[in-house]
């Protein structure tokens, strides 16, 4: 049977690499402490083992000088290397060479990762003085170019390799800012809709139990009023406000969207819009405000959700007529609609007050300024007050297709 072939020439090599390896894991895994004070331990053991006695004390004491700083090159790189290279100018001043030069290329490192851009090319022009001197000093038979020349090439590979960890380190913090600003967006978004969507359900639910409680009311004071003197009349009235309730209850089911729409209620009361006026219009008159509907052009191709919006509008100016007036008023609804624009005008005969009533005395509530939200979302400015002649006036003009449309 072949053997599998492998990158390593020997099972000794292979296994060595496989030692190498796990180890790489291991110390990945370790404190940031405890890796840095690796190399020093190495460097230290390394003179311990290499140098005869009578040098060992020098040895060990530039090597400390020049290794220890590195186990807190992470919290102060640019002190780290200065106390670095306070100490290799000092063991070139003694004329020793040490393999722990190599603390200087790593602190240079650091600087490059963890420091602008200034301070890794005034450390780098420090470590290429010190690399100057050193091969001036200790190269020996005129080999300066060589020597020079590969010092500085680790130099400014050491930078180099620092400043793409930097750029890599910035961009990865780069990358989860905005991760985490979209999703605080995200939140903030659906938080938006759902506060739209309250207020949504809040103006649909309000316009539709203001209108049909006011409806049933005004039918069952008919019918009390009418109980002996027309049985009839009654029993009309009392049905009316049954089929009144049972259309409110659709319409709340439908705005809060449990409504299926191949349930029979869902047939029987279709989403209101312009061709649903006339019903309503009956309806107004059934409960004591008579109501004369005009609607002037084609609305087929007014979208559902504009003709709601004229409905509701219509709805609550009709409601607050019926509310807010006396016996014997009569309404008006004209509707125009054009190519581009519907424009929805509600008048009524009742009396108005002699004057206007002052901000602090203005009702609060969902009415008037919920029909000026519906007629914002189409572009159109509503404007509700007296008439000049007496009685009272809703106009509005809807944009169809306007930005806003979207979010009615």
């Amino acid at each position: 049977m072949a053997s599998r072939p492998t990158r390593y020439a020997d099972p000794a090599s292979a296994r060595a690499a496989r030692l190498v390896t796990a180890a790489g894991r291991r110390g990945s895994r370790l404190p940031p402490l405890v890796r840095d004070a690796l190399l020093p331990t190495l460097l230290l053991l390394n003179v311990l083992t290499t140098h005869p006695p009578h040098e060992l004390p020098v040895a060990v004491a530039l090597t400390a000088a020049l290794v220890l700083p590195l186990v807190w090159r992470r919290r102060a790189p640019l002190t780290v290397f200065g106390a670095v290279a306070a100490a290799a100018f000092v063991q070139w001043l003694t004329d020793v060479q040490l393999p722990a030069d190599i603390a200087l290329l790593v602190a240079l490192y650091t600087v490059a990762a963890h420091s602008g851009r200034r301070a890794t090319l005034v450390a780098g022009a420090v470590v290429e003085a010190g690399a100057l001197l050193a091969c001036l000093r200790w190269t020996t038979d005129g080999a300066f170019l060589t020597p020079f020349v590969a010092v500085t090439a680790t130099a400014v590979a050491a930078a180099v390799l620092g400043v793409n960890v930097r750029t890599t380190r910035a961009y990865l913090a780069a990358l989860e800012e905005r991760t985490a600003r979209l999703e605080r967006e995200q939140e903030q978004q659906a938080r938006l809709a759902v506060a739209e969507e309250r207020t949504r359900i809040t103006r649909e639910m309000h316009d539709i139990v203001t209108h049909n409680l006011s409806v049933m009311v005004a039918l069952t004071d008919a019918a009390v009023y009418a109980q002996h003197r027309s049985p009839e009349r009654t029993t009309t009235a009392m049905l009316q406000v049954s089929e009144t309730g049972r259309q409110a209850l659709t319409d709340m089911r439908r705005s809060l969207g449990i409504l299926r729409t191949d349930e029979p209620d869902a047939e029987r009361h279709p989403l209101p819009g312009i061709a649903q006026l006339r019903a309503l219009a009956d309806q107004m008159c059934a409960a004591g405000l008579p109501t004369r509907l005009a609607v002037h052009g084609g609305h087929t191709h007014v979208p559902a959700t504009a003709q709601l919006t004229v409905y509701r509008l219509v709805q609550e100016a009709l409601t607050n007529a019926l509310k807010h007036t006396p016996a014997g008023t009569h309404a008006k609804v004209r509707i125009q609609c054009s190519t581009e624009t519907v424009t929805v005008d509600v008048t009524d005969s009742g009396p108005c007050p002699p004057f206007p009533p002052s901000p602090a005395a203005a009702p609060s509530g969902h009415g008037i300024p919920g029909m000026r939200e519906r007629s914002a979302a189409y572009g159109g400015t509503l404007r509700a007050g007296p008439l000049p002649g007496g009685g009272w006036g809703v106009h509005t003009r809807l944009v169809l297709g306007s930005s806003g449309a979207a979010s009615a």
